[in-house]
This record gives C-alpha cells, structure tokens and sequence, in this order.
C-alpha cells in the first residue's frame, strides 16, 4: 500500500531520477517534471501528499509559486531543495511557508526521511507563510556541510521566539547569527540590544541590564533605562553570558520566569516582552560544576542550543569568505584585489586559532598593505607568520610552574583584546587551578584519597568536600 503520492519538480533529469528511485523504494508514489507549470497543474487538480521541488526552474522559481500552492492547500508540505546554499535561501524557504530546506548535493536517505516526516505531521501544524523580509545581504557565508546546519536551524529558530544559546569559539560569528535571528524574524520592527557581560564593571552589569531609579545608589543623578527596556518588543542578546555574576543570574532567572522586573531602587514590577539570544565561548557546564553558573538558568536559556563551528571545521568555505571580505573592502574605499591558488591554500593550512575574526582582519590587511593586484602565498605566510609572533607570548621550556601559569594567563588576556578580562578573575583562576591540580593529584596516588590529600597539605576531609563539589571521580582522577 502507497504511503502517498510526491509530487518532484527539478529541471535536472538526473535528480528527477533519483529522487524517484529512491522515493519509490521508500513505499511512495511519484509524479517527477521539471517545469514549474507541471507541479502547479498537479496542485490544483488536488494531487499529492508532499511537494519536493528545487528552485530555479526555466519558467518560474520556486519561491514565487509557493505562495499560490500555500493559498489554495494551506496543510499541503513543501520540500525545498537548492544548489544556491546559502542563509538567504534558507530564510526565503521558511517565510514562504516551506517544510523545510535542504542544500544540494543532498542525502538520499535524508530526502525520505524527510518526506516521511511532513506525511506523518498533522494538517493545521504545517509551515504558513510569514511576512517576507529582505534575505540579501546576510553576513554569514559559505557553503560547507557545516554552515548549511547552521542556516538551516537558523531559519527555523526565525519562526519562532524561543530562546537560543549559541556556543562558539572566540570570532566565529555569535553576534552575526544573533542579528540574524532577529533581523529576520518577527521581532525585526524591534530593536536589537547587544550587551557584553565580559566587557562591562560587574557591579555595573545590574545596572545596565535592569535600569535604576534616580538616587538608587551614589552617582545615580537620573533615571536610566536598562537594556531590557531598550529591548523592549525585539531582541536582547547576552554575550558572554559565562561572565555574568551569580547575583545578577539570579535576577535574569526570575525576568524569565515571571516575565518582569525591577530597576535598581524601584519598587514597581515591570512587564517585560523580549526574546532572548545567549552566547558564549566557555563550557558552561564545567562553570556549572564549577558553582560559577545557575544549572536552572543553563536551562532557560538553552532551550535551542545552536554550536558554531570554528574556521578550521570548515576551510572549504575560505574562499567564499575572502571574496566577501574584500567586496567588503572595497566598498570601504580599499583596492580590489585577488588571491591565488597558492595562497589560498596557504590560509587553508592555517590553524586559525581567531576564527572568522582574524581571517577578516588578515584580507583586510593584504589589500591595504599589497600594491601587487594579486596576493601570492609568499604573501599570506608572512603576514600570518608575524602576526602569530606579535600574538603569542613564547611558552616556558622547562620553566618553572609560575612561569608556565604566566604564560596562560598572558594569552588569556591577550584573548581579550584591547579590554580587560572580566572581574572576579582571582576566584575564577583558583577554581580553575583547583580541578585539574585534584584530578592530577588522584591520577598519581591511583585514587588513593588519603596520599592524595598528605600530597595536596589538605586534610582528608577537606579533600572529600571538593571531590563532591567539583564532580570528580576518584576512581580515574577525572570528572565524571
């Protein structure tokens, strides 16, 4: 018996093919074409149970027709699928009321999946066409098998207001995806408000965040809006969320439990109404375990987790993001430039250790500094060599253990650039020290807890206190 009818529409006869193949082995009917004239013939004589279509077709793209499909059967499932893999076409999907999208060259297996998925989903919940917005010009770009995850959840996460935590390694473009999340879902006509917990006087973080009450502290000359108010009806993205004091925790665990606050030295609740985007670069987990992080607010915030992946996960994307860099360039007022073979492959063999971030500032630099029209890998390495050795302090070989921990903690405040690392950094480095120093300590005497303590000077009952806090096993010496 057919589990129902897809209707396939993609001008290439080899993925009609194939798509019908496999579609057929999976226990489906297919009626395949390749004209978008043909699917809206089939649409409005009522067939098919799903639509799997590409978007470019030599009479009419996709994106156009799909508003006419969703208006005359509103619960009938559309697949998209396109080799233009991009955050755009991701975006465009999902407004227009699409299942869902996929990139091309796309799994088989996947496909049906898929289809199986919008057969089986009830009619009233499938996808309805949003407000369009503008889909050109998104900052992100490329089109490894990485990043179209990332466009993909993306789309998805625009059409609706639940929260997001997104994790990532330093200048792999947190903020880019947040504005994303904003700029084209439907709190776009609010305002997007960025604030860096790591960049701001923890004692002031309350302050900006909540807003205060004139006279509520010394300095307070005037009524100030926090940023929650400033958010108000859009987006509210915490950056660096890892570095946001416990007490302060406490109080955004609250605003988003009760859905108000208060200012500093205000006494009237205030409604609030935004959507929240988090990021960070740090294992919040371990601050966790650490005591350094609510576990009940991990969970507020982490309700759609979203990891970007570093440069050196996707380094087929490197030439996508050079072009864009110097279009960028160039509309700033720099000298059109090219790179060769050789050097792009001297900045795929780069370890990338600043992401996204430093390969934009390296462009930026070449075209600046270069008067050749095009940059060669001699170029790249020696750009790449001196900016490593102006980056990074030289490692202690054979040093002593201060030496050792002065050279972490030198990159760790060069890792903030021109700012400061965030308060509270004697009892943060202390923790930090203390579990592996535990750990190490275990691993030595085999997990024997009472030469473990003799070798640590700690008494044994102490040891067995931060065992527990910090979640060690002392079987391996190793968190669990």
């Amino acid at each position: 018996m057919s589990k129902g009818m897809v209707l396939v529409a993609d001008d290439d006869t080899a993925i009609r093919t194939v798509l019908t193949q496999a579609l057929t082995r999976a226990g489906f009917e297919v009626r395949a074409g390749g004209t978008a004239a043909s699917l809206w013939q089939w649409v409005s004589n009522g067939e098919g149970d799903v639509i799997v279509t590409d978007v470019m077709m030599p009479d009419q793209n996709a994106f156009d027709l799909i508003p006419r499909i969703k208006k005359l059967r509103p619960d009938l499932p559309i697949i998209v699928i396109s080799a233009k893999n991009t955050l755009g076409t991701a975006v465009t999907a999902a407004e227009k009321g699409a299942f869902d999208y996929l990139p091309k060259p796309f799994d088989l297996s996947e496909v049906t999946d898929l289809v199986q998925r919008a057969v089986d989903l009830p009619s009233g919940k499938r996808a309805a066409p949003v407000e369009a917005g503008d889909a050109d010009g998104l900052p992100l770009v490329g089109g490894s098998p990485a990043m179209q995850e990332i466009y993909r959840s993306v789309a998805r996460m625009t059409q609706n207001d639940l929260s997001v935590l997104i994790t990532g390694e330093s200048g792999t473009g947190k903020e880019l995806v947040a504005r994303a999340l904003h700029d084209y879902g439907a709190r776009k006509r609010g305002q997007f408000v960025a604030i860096n917990m790591a960049a701001i006087p923890r004692e002031l973080i309350e302050s900006e965040l909540f807003g205060h009450e004139k006279g509520a502290f010394t300095g307070a000359n005037q009524r100030m809006d926090g940023r929650f108010e400033q958010a108000e009806g859009g987006t509210l993205f915490l950056d660096e969320i890892g570095d946001m004091p416990m007490e302060t925790q406490t109080r955004l665990l609250r605003v988003l439990q009760e859905g108000e606050y208060t200012t500093i030295g205000g006494r009237r609740p205030i409604k609030t109404d935004v959507r929240i985007v988090a990021a960070t670069h740090q294992d919040l987990r371990r601050l966790i375990r650490q005591g350094l992080f609510r576990e009940d607010l991990y969970f507020r915030l982490n309700v759609v987790p979203l990891r970007l992946p570093p440069l050196r996960e996707r380094l087929d994307d490197i030439e996508d993001l050079v072009r864009h860099f110097m279009a960028q360039g160039m509309d700033e007022g720099l000298v059109a430039k090219s790179f060769d073979n050789e050097a792009l492959d001297a900045l795929r063999a780069h370890s990338w250790p600043g992401n996204v971030r430093e390969l934009e500032n390296l462009v930026r630099r070449l075209c600046a500094l270069y008067v050749e029209d095009v940059i060669d890998a001699q170029a790249v390495r020696l750009e790449l060599s001196e900016n490593d050795m102006e980056a990074a302090p030289i490692h202690p070989e054979g040093g002593s253990l201060t030496d050792s921990l002065h050279f972490h903690l030198s990159t760790y405040f060069k890792s903030h650039g021109q700012g400061l690392p965030p308060n509270g950094l004697y009892e943060r480095v202390l923790r930090e020290v203390e579990t592996p120093l535990i750990e190490l300590s275990l691993e030595a005497t085999r997990g024997n807890q009472i030469k473990a303590a003799e070798l640590l000077g700690l008494n044994r009952n102490t040891l067995r206190k931060k065992i527990r806090e910090l979640d060690i096993d002392v079987i391996r010496g190793s968190k669990k």
